[in-house]
């Protein structure tokens, strides 16, 4: 049995609904388990052109979320990038100033896992297109995002109570880009 299927009781819980579309870019407002309001996220595009040639790639390639407190200050952002034929993403703790990395492990798989890491810890995400996407550290599951679809997408993230990663900003931004949006 999984980590987290032992400790569901433990575990912080958020929800959100997204349009079923990827190119809407509205401020989406993320709720924990007792309903509160706690963080907003956005998708982000620099420039009108941006979004204009992202229109032309199937709105994959100019891809970044940002995630802001109840206040609108920024707490965290997730972004594409493409150099050289490769893609990774980049994400960013805007209050701690941390930085991580993120790219693709097992390229010939057909759903391949990407791997977090900030130059010390090595997380794991396992994406599944139907289920629960797990976030793994050790070999252990930290978290879980999920995208239920109907009129909306209903999103659903918890995060286990042992994670060294307590910030649901990190785990929303992330999974919008990789895991919402993808490649």
């Amino acid at each position: 049995m999984k980590r987290l299927d032992l400790k569901e009781q433990m575990m912080q819980r958020y929800t959100y609904l997204h349009p079923n579309s990827i190119e809407t870019t509205p401020k989406i407002t993320v709720a924990d388990e007792s309903g509160q309001a706690v963080f907003t996220f956005q998708r982000h595009y620099s420039n009108s052109l941006k979004r204009i040639l992202d229109k032309v790639m199937d709105y994959r390639y100019f891809l970044r979320y940002d995630v802001f407190d109840m206040q609108d200050e920024p707490l965290f952002t997730c972004k594409k990038v493409t150099r050289k034929g490769k893609v990774f993403y980049e994400a960013k703790d805007l209050k701690q100033q941390k930085k991580y990395m993120l790219a693709y492990d097992g390229w010939k798989e057909l759903i391949p896992d990407l791997v977090i890491t900030d130059g010390q810890m090595k997380m794991m995400i396992h994406k599944e297109m139907e289920d629960w996407s797990r976030f793994a550290l050790d070999g252990l599951d930290i978290a879980r995002w999920r995208a239920t679809e109907g009129d909306e997408f209903l999103i659903e993230l918890e995060i286990d109570e042992d994670s060294p990663i307590q910030n649901p900003a990190f785990f929303i931004a992330i999974s919008q880009c990789v895991l919402f949006v993808g490649a």
